[in-house]
């Protein structure tokens, strides 16, 4: 038996021992939900999160609640998700969907409200080269502008235009009026680089970088991330992150483990935290509307 093929049919297996370590999931709202469920489509870009994997059974695979910034991202029942499973250098990925928010004991004294999700039909190895891709699932993650940071001081400034930025698009868009296209103030910043915006955690994000940027990102602990979330995001959004890990994977590209920080204005952690949290039920909408439409269509 070919060692591809071995080792897509032992997924079973890689996710029972991936439980029992405390491993983790990745996760994504589909963005559109058809026959094939692609994760994408539209132009629209995918949110992956890195959940806890809490405990298997036949009826169903039970993980946490995604989070950030201290917010719990609050995912509905019965919304289609793709979920990834990374052991080492292999991924494979497969759709399912909630069946049911469910009550799970971490321990003797905690209790945390967690997801129940519906056991695959189907999963596929991704080849490393396509990590996020295969034959019918294919995600579109965001660009980030990554910035090293020469001097925090200089953040306060580019928090608040972020702030004001994102009121005046608001306001202008229930006018209907057409978005100015104002440059975003920056602090103290070195030259930008382009990065992946490949998982979301509780304070922070993962970024893939290019592997002719290894040598520029070993030089700086500090970052100015400037991320794009459009249409529902209609302006970019700029965030302090510290660098707190670094891998190599086996392509050579850059893993950024990157820790948000928020030490000149504390408020600005909610702001962040309240504009991921409309994406996200801006794309659970959009999903479930969908949805709506096409059983009313069939019935």
């Amino acid at each position: 038996m070919p060692a591809v093929r071995s080792r897509t049919e032992n997924w079973h297996r890689s996710l029972e021992q991936l439980c029992e370590r405390n491993g983790s999931l990745e996760i994504a709202v589909a963005r559109h939900y058809d026959d094939h469920m692609n994760g994408t489509g539209g132009g629209d870009n995918n949110l992956i999160w890195r959940v806890r994997l809490l405990s298997l059974s036949d009826d169903g695979i039970v993980i946490d609640q995604p989070s950030t910034l201290g917010q719990t991202i609050k995912l509905e029942k019965g919304l289609k998700l793709v979920a990834m499973m990374v052991i080492g250098q292999n991924r494979w990925m497969f759709r399912t969907e909630i069946l049911a928010h469910v009550k799970h004991d971490l321990n003797e004294r905690q209790r945390i409200t967690a997801l129940r999700l519906k056991w695959p039909q189907k999963v596929e190895r991704c080849q490393r080269r396509a990590f996020y891709r295969v034959s019918t699932i294919a995600l579109s993650l965001p660009k980030v502008l990554t910035y090293p940071l020469l001097d925090p001081a200089t953040v306060w400034e580019a928090e608040e235009d972020s702030r004001a930025r994102m009121a005046t698009a608001h306001e202008a868009l229930i006018r209907g009026e057409k978005l100015a296209d104002v440059r975003p103030i920056l602090p103290e910043v070195g030259p930008a680089f382009e990065t992946t915006l490949v998982n979301i955690g509780g304070g922070g994000v993962g970024l893939l970088a290019e592997p002719d940027q290894n040598g520029l990102i070993n030089r700086h602990r500090q970052y100015w991330l400037q991320l794009s979330l459009p249409p529902t995001i209609p302006v970019p959004f700029g965030v302090q992150a510290r660098l707190a890990h670094v891998h190599v994977d086996s392509t050579q590209h850059v893993y950024m483990g990157m820790q948000f920080e928020f030490l000149q204005s504390p408020k600005y952690k909610k702001f962040l935290g309240d504009q991921i949290c409309k994406y996200v039920t801006e794309m659970q909408r959009e999903q479930l509307r969908r949805h709506r439409e096409q059983h009313e269509s069939e019935s």
